[in-house]
């Protein structure tokens, strides 16, 4: 059998380090990438191909809240088993993560790893919602790659000018695409634009034509696709879960299911980025401690009066700026919580260490 190269993945120095500094833990790992989840199952592509992997209990199981657990597109370090599952020993240090609020157990979770784009989907028909793109466009630059609003559906529409107006007035400095998967229009100059053997993830809600960009993408269909109702612009989920696709161009994909709502985990550098305009005019305000509500000098109701930043855009960065301030003190929770379970550990091994030494 043919060996797979694992740099046509993605793999690189970078990760090769990482994995350097993992060999120790174990004779014989090899690295991997993993391309889907399934609860504690890992889908993972090694130089041996693709096959089923789990974690390593006495590693991840153990109770360190400092342990990375695997998601999709993360690279790991593995010990092989020909006769059955790879074990999978080490999270590679990531480079880029795309992560939200897990609404449930109000906790982080990351939704794909080691990715250099996020196509964030929006169809131009009634799902075009420019608060949702603000979120989805916010934890893109947050987590370390280059966000692209993808405008779909360019054969439904007789005003396509008018959607990618909107965009870029309320997300300057995002490049925007208009792609038909239908007709084959803005495909390529998509395409061109995408660095070789990169990795891509998709984004946006249900029904908005993930699946069926990643066909037009690969030139041939790789995704099952299902039907929306125009009329209203409801979509099932054709992808039920995170998984990597690699396609024939060397480009990986990492497909999604639909995001109707997103909460963001944190998005610092995020707002600073999508909300540049907002708030360099903010830093020009006569008052330093300026609340934009009534005082004199406001730079900031100036430029909503004059038309500079709509009113809509000035609610949505307040509501989100609150959004983040929260999310900001829930990360700064769990690294105190980590950091006293890390001293905890290192205490208990000091005390294990010298009643040891007493015992001699």
């Amino acid at each position: 059998m043919n060996k797979i190269n694992i740099e046509k993945l993605g793999y690189n120095k970078s990760f090769e380090e990482s994995f350097l500094n993992a060999k120790g833990m174990e004779d014989g790992l090899i690295p991997g990438r993993i391309s889907a989840v399934h609860r504690e199952r890992y889908q993972v592509i090694t130089e041996h191909g693709e096959g089923w992997a789990t974690l390593k209990g006495s590693i991840f199981y153990s109770g360190d809240q400092s342990v990375t657990y695997p998601t999709t597109g993360d690279f790991v370090a593995i010990k092989h088993n020909p006769s059955g599952e790879d074990i999978i020993y080490k999270v590679l240090e990531r480079k880029s993560e795309f992560s939200r609020l897990d609404s449930f157990n109000r906790t982080k979770q990351v939704v794909a790893a080691n990715f250099d784009y996020i196509l964030i989907l929006s169809s131009m028909n009634e799902d075009f919602n420019l608060n949702r793109l603000d979120r989805y466009i916010v934890s893109a630059w947050e987590s370390g790659a280059e966000p692209l609003v993808v405008l779909t559906k360019s054969d439904i529409t007789d005003n396509a000018e008018h959607f990618i107006q909107s965009v870029r007035v309320n997300s300057p400095g995002v490049k925007i695409f208009t792609v038909s998967s239908i007709t084959g229009e803005g495909i390529s100059p998509l395409k061109d634009y995408l660095k070789k053997e990169s990795t891509l993830v998709l984004l946006g809600s249900s029904g908005v034509g993930k699946s069926s960009l990643v066909n037009a993408l690969a030139g041939t269909e790789v995704m099952k696709v299902n039907e929306i109702r125009e009329d209203d612009s409801k979509g099932k989920h054709t992808t039920t879960h995170r998984q990597l696709i690699a396609l024939d161009d060397g480009t990986m994909v990492i497909d999604t299911p639909g995001m109707r709502e997103l909460e963001l985990w944190s998005a610092d550098s995020g707002m600073e980025e999508n909300f540049q305009d907002i708030e360099s005019t903010a830093k020009t305000c006569r008052f330093r401690d300026c609340s934009h509500n009534n005082e004199p000098g406001c730079a900031i109701r100036d430029a909503i009066r004059t038309g500079e930043i709509s009113e809509t855009r000035w609610n949505n960065y307040q509501k989100l700026k609150k959004e983040a301030a929260f999310a900001r003190t829930k990360e700064e929770k769990s690294a105190r919580v980590q950091k006293k379970l890390q001293e905890k550990k290192f205490g208990k091994m000091l005390k294990d260490h010298k009643n040891n030494k007493s015992i001699y």
